[in-house]
């Protein structure tokens, strides 16, 4: 696994933004089942594990994918024509999870005193 900063689609897959040459996405590639390990605001707070199939995508195909995944993260862009021509120029890819199953949510596990 690897770290990385994800947000929701329209249709409730998980996005992430990347490039075509991460070990990530070449392992999509090569076989599309995944698990997502997503945490809570602080290190020992709630996390739940995702399991599902991933979608590699490609530009041009990611473009406007790649648009979504930043209004689902950061709100609207202030130049969207910058953004796009920053997007082509970095070559993104974008990976999207298909979320089929995930684990109950858990508490987190440090007692107070070595959470302060």
């Amino acid at each position: 696994m690897s770290l990385v900063t994800m947000g929701l689609d329209n249709q409730g897959r998980v996005v992430v933004a990347t490039y075509p040459e991460r070990v990530k996405t070449l392992n999509a590639r090569r076989n599309p089942s995944a698990s997502l390990l997503v945490m809570g605001d602080k290190f020992n707070s709630e996390w739940v594990q995702v399991n599902g199939t991933l979608e590699v995508l490609d530009l041009p195909e990611a473009l406007e994918p790649l648009c979504e995944y930043f209004r689902a993260i950061s709100g609207e862009h202030p130049h969207w024509a910058e953004y796009r021509e920053a997007m082509i120029e970095q070559g993104k890819s974008l990976l999207r999870l298909s979320i089929e199953t995930w684990s109950p949510i858990s508490q987190g596990g440090f007692p107070a005193r070595l959470a302060d």
